[in-house]
């Protein structure tokens, strides 16, 4: 009897819990579809020119002033490798959203070429919104690498939908990431990089030794710094759709190519006036004095720097990146952070 109490006890005790964003722990589980429980798995429909589809997402939580939206990278990456998100936002009560983007290993993937746009993906992103509910009051969008890129072009189109805006390990120009790559890869030893011109040259970038020789040398340096892959990040590899991420990426790291080969938006920062935060790593692919740059550039940037982090700053840095996120979130929420 004793122990049906105290399990009585500690529920009701459990239920009128707040988490630090202010909801009861009973009202961030509450479920908000009915029917079926499907651990926050949503379809969600989307319209493109060439017809309707679905794009997978999961809802973890419900807080109606604190929604973050993840735009993973790639492009044609997939949620997973944010799954590390899981472990600290749910904590303190913000609801977490996953996506993954129409192509992604867990949405569908049509094969027609002309879908793949930035212009078509920032449309996708505003159908997501509108479906999710997320509002200007509440709408968090947090973009890591390619969601950077396509968190930027989202605010400059439709900022007014939006609370805050995190971009992570994201430059704010493809020709000026192709030149720090540069920097990167002349800091490589000689003999490594004649070795990795010769398979370039010839087109062989398929080639598994070529492709051990970049994770090797280059991956493990400056995109994922842990000794092991976290199993996250290698299901989002082991599920990346190469044909998307080749037609806009490139054939590698170090061969830029695609159609996002020309994309620059430093001239358009200024026009950026939600609260920003941008996030960069000692070791990243990308050149954190450019994000540290990016920060002054838009109207109410702060910049959150990572002395242990690579393009994954969010695993390898983990703690530095994830208090930081934090902090700045429920700055913005208080209104700690003030509009210019």
């Amino acid at each position: 009897m004793r122990t049906v109490l105290y399990l009585l006890l500690c529920c009701t005790v459990l239920s009128c819990q707040t988490t630090p964003a202010g909801t009861t722990v009973e009202q961030y589980f509450a479920p908000i579809d009915s029917g079926v429980q499907s651990a926050g798995i949503k379809m969600v429909p989307i319209k493109t020119p060439v017809g309707e589809f679905r794009v997978w997402t999961k809802r973890i939580g419900n807080n109606p002033r604190i929604k973050v939206l993840l735009l993973h990278g790639g492009p044609a990456m997939t949620h997973e490798y944010l799954e590390c998100f899981e472990s600290f936002f749910p904590k303190e009560g913000f609801e977490l959203i996953e996506y993954d983007q129409l192509g992604s290993y867990y949405s569908d993937q049509p094969t027609d070429s002309s879908l793949w746009t930035v212009e078509r993906f920032v449309e996708e992103v505003e159908q997501v919104r509108t479906a999710l509910g997320l509002t200007k009051d509440n709408f968090y969008l947090l973009g890591n690498s390619w969601g950077g890129m396509l968190g930027m072009e989202y605010a400059l189109k439709y900022q007014q939908h939006l609370k805050g805006l995190i971009i992570c390990n994201m430059m704010a120009s493809i020709p000026d990431y192709e030149k720090y790559n540069g920097v990167l890869r002349a800091q490589m030893r000689p003999s490594l990089v004649d070795s990795l011109t010769a398979y370039e040259n010839k087109g062989q970038f398929k080639d598994p030794v070529y492709q051990q020789l970049v994770f090797d040398e280059y991956y493990k340096q400056h995109l994922c710094r842990l000794p092991e892959l976290p199993d996250p990040v290698a299901r989002a590899f082991k599920h990346v759709n190469e044909s998307i991420y080749v037609m806009m990426q490139g054939p590698s790291e170090f061969k830029t190519g695609g159609r996002l080969i020309r994309w620059d938006r430093k001239a358009d920062l200024p026009r950026i006036t939600v609260p920003t935060l941008t996030v960069g790593g000692k070791y990243d692919t990308m050149d954190p004095e450019h994000m540290k740059w990016m920060s002054t550039q838009v109207k109410n940037g702060q910049y959150l720097y990572c002395p242990n982090g690579s393009h994954l700053a969010m695993w390898d840095d983990q703690r530095v990146f994830m208090d930081g996120v934090i902090r700045f979130i429920k700055d913005v929420d208080q209104g700690k952070v003030a509009v210019k």
